[in-house]
Order: C-alpha cells, then structure tokens, then sequence
C-alpha cells in the first residue's frame, strides 16, 4: 500500500501532477513511420491509467478524423516506470514522436538536445492563449521544449460541515497566513475533543516547500541550478510544522502512516481531519468523497508574503522529440491537443486544466461543478503575478529523497529542525553537482 506521504510527495516532484493508478500497455514503441500507400503513422507515448488513455483516444480520433492521412500509434505506462522506459527509447535511438515529458526531467532532455525546439518551427503551434506562467513552463533559456499538457497549483481544502459543526470560522482563503492556519487547526482540535485535528500538512511535499520559499524571498532552485533555499528558511519550515503539532493542530507523530493513497483513503474522507492541501485538480475526487462540502482556499501566507509563493504547474509537457521522422505532423497534432475546443471537451481535465486560457473558458461549462471551481481557481492564478520555478535541474529527485527521509526524524523528535535543515541542504547540493 502507498501511504498518503508518498502520493503527495509524488505530485510535488512532477509539478503537481496526481499520482496515476497503473494500468501499463506496454512501451516497445517504434517511432513514427510511413506506410505503403503513403500514410504517415506518429507515435506518441504517455503516462496513466485506462481512464486517460478512453479520453486521449477520444480527441485523437477526433484528429484522425479531420487529418485522415495521419494515423496514432499509442502506447501508455504506468507513471513509475515511465521515466526509466521512455529513457530507454531515446538510448536506443527509437524515441516517440510525441511524448509526456516529465518536468524533473525536462531540463536533462533539453541539455542534451533531445527534444525539438519550438521556437525554431515559429507558426506551427498557437501559444498566443497561454498565460506567461503557463508558457514559462517549457522553457530552458530562450529554447521552449513543449507545452504543458494540463495546468495545476496546489489548494488548501476545508471541509466546511466540519467547521459549521464545532462552530469554527471558515478562513479567509484570500488573506490567511500560516499564522491563522495554526490557530485555525488548534481551533478545530480543542472544539472537536481531538475528534477531528485541524490540519494535515507534510513538511516533506516539494510542492508545499515551493511555495512556501517563495513567499521567504527565496528560490527552490537559483538559475544555474544550484540549490537555492537557506539552512534558516528550511529551519522555519519544519519548525512552523513541530509547533502546530505540539498545539495540537496538526495530527500527533505517526499518524499519517497508517492509511492509503486515494482520495476516499484520506483522512478528510473518513472527517479525522479538517483541512488539507491538495492539487487543484483533485478537488472533485475529493469532495466525492468527503461529503460533498469542502471549500477551496488559497494557500496560506499569499497576501503577507515577501512575495507570491503559488505557482501554476503541470503534471507534464507535450514534447516532441527532437529526430522525429516527421515533425511538421507532430506538431499539426500538439497543435490540436493544445488549441482544439472538442480536443479539450474530449479529455476533459485528466491532465488538469487546459493550457490555453480560451479553451480553458470554453469547455468549463461541461465540467462538473467541483472541475468547474478548480478551473476558475487556475485561471484567477493566472491572471495573477507569480513567481515562475526555473526547470528542475539533474539530481532534484534527490531533494525529494532526503525530505522524505528527514521529516519523519523531526516529527518523531529524533532530529531538530535545524539538524533536518542541514541534511537537506547538504543533500542538495551534493544531488545536484552529480
């Protein structure tokens, strides 16, 4: 069983994107090719479940259809061995055509010259209905490398029965600080008779230590890819998280290990908790699950901050590989898959929300109600001033590694704040000069 620290530990390390349950296909592949009678055949590759691949396959018949001299060879795997797989195709120089890239993988892609450059086929893909955030997201330097294949941002959700319950007041989502979210959670703890904790945060997402060093002033990763976080900031990160659970309002030290991965496994599911944070897009998941009454905030500390510290995310890029066979049809394709209205309708929001602002606007109204307030939640970011996360450098998993070792050390009182944030930062910086 993945415990619940491992599935958000995943979504942090691949920009936000939720882990996907494995239903692999294969990954032999072949790239594209060109049959007898002169049809063209493209190959494209990504990660994810039964699920995706039924609404993939729905806008790719739909491309098919209006493009009759390209057909589709698909393949998907399973978001573990993704990595390992697709990395295997291009040593042995059978890459796909196009492809899922990976956002901690992209920068090693792109050093190595693997995957094509958009900026040198100007005309052949619309990006004027992208946000800058969103656009920003596929550069390395001046060269951009893809397009994102869905948004996200991480979300704070509180289950408003619960607060109506023990008569707790509901944050407010625009101008709360990490500050109101401790008393917050004690709130909801001291009320419920320790029924219900107030909060579940783990200090050992990527994704939540993101935001929170942006809004210190400082980056997760400087521009030439070293490690940017100072000892004090990650110092401050696991101590605001110690003395919440000392107060009570965050679940006591080895609580988060006793419980699955899946939304209806949470601990805001079964009501143990109030409040939680999440990839926007898991929203609906969530609140089916949860009785139906959660409300989305905005993370705390936004308003106080230094600076912004939400970012938009993808769970991965559109990318074509740079000796693609035939790169002006994969473009025609990443082209539909970004700009297309029915493309979109068609895969509604398993990759998060459309990249393109337009396309984003246009199929909201066939989401479901949940979808349909993360979408608005994605595209207020975006009209927004963030702080743009440079590209993961090589070796930023192991970033990932020693905060998955070091937070249950601090939480089970076996090291200090200021020890865990040592280790971290020598970690990092020996991770990343591999």
């Amino acid at each position: 069983m993945i415990s619940r620290r491992d599935m958000l530990r995943t979504a942090g390390l691949t920009g936000l994107g939720l882990a996907v349950a494995a239903c692999g296909r294969g990954f032999g592949g072949g790239g594209g090719s060109e049959s007898a009678s002169g049809k063209i055949t493209l190959n494209m590759v990504w990660w994810g479940d039964a699920f995706r691949a039924q609404k993939t396959q729905a806008a790719l018949d739909l491309f098919m259809k209006a493009n009759p001299g390209i057909a589709i060879k698909t393949e998907y795997q399973d978001s573990g061995p993704y990595k390992d797989k697709l990395a295997t195709r291009f040593a042995a120089g059978n890459p796909p055509d196009l492809m899922m890239m990976r956002m901690d993988s992209l920068r090693e892609y792109a050093d190595r010259k693997s995957l094509l450059n958009l900026n040198d086929h100007p005309g052949t893909v619309n990006t004027s209905n992208l946000s800058e955030a969103a656009a920003n997201l596929s550069k390395v330097g001046d060269a951009v490398y893809g397009i994102p294949s869905g948004l996200n941002a991480i979300g704070y959700i509180v289950n408003k029965t619960i607060t109506d319950q023990y008569g707790v007041t509901l944050p407010d989502g625009n101008t709360w600080t990490w500050e109101d979210l401790a008393k917050f959670a004690k709130e909801v703890t001291d009320k419920s008779g320790k029924k219900v904790y107030g909060t579940l945060v783990d200090p050992a997402t990527l994704a939540n230590l993101v935001v929170y060093v942006s809004q210190q002033g400082e980056d997760l990763f400087t521009a030439d890819g070293r490690f940017g976080v100072s000892e004090a900031t990650l110092t401050k990160w696991f101590q605001m998280f110690e003395d919440m659970r000392k107060e009570g309002g965050l679940p006591p030290a080895g609580f988060v290990e006793t419980i699955g991965s899946s939304p209806d496994q949470s601990y805001i599911a079964k009501g143990s908790v109030a409040s939680q944070i999440i990839p926007s897009n898991g929203l609906l998941g969530y609140n089916k699950v949860s009785g139906g009454n959660l409300v989305l905030l905005g993370i705390p500390g936004e308003a106080t901050a230094k600076r912004r510290g939400t970012n938009i995310g993808t769970p991965a890029l559109w990318s074509i590989a740079a000796t693609s066979k035939h790169p002006k049809e994969a473009l025609q394709l990443l082209n539909f898959l970004i700009n297309d209205v029915e493309a979109n309708k068609a895969m509604g929001t398993t990759r998060g929300v459309p990249a393109s602002t337009v396309v984003a606007d246009a199929i909201k109204p066939t989401l479901e109600k949940d979808d349909q307030v993360a979408t608005d939640y994605l595209i207020g970011l975006q009209k927004q001033t963030l702080v743009a996360v440079p590209p993961y450098p090589k070796g930023a998993s192991g970033i990932q590694d020693e905060l998955t070792a070091v937070a249950p050390e601090v939480e089970h009182g076996r090291l200090t704040p200021a020890e865990a944030a040592k280790k971290v930062i020598e970690a990092a910086t020996k991770a990343l000069s591999q």
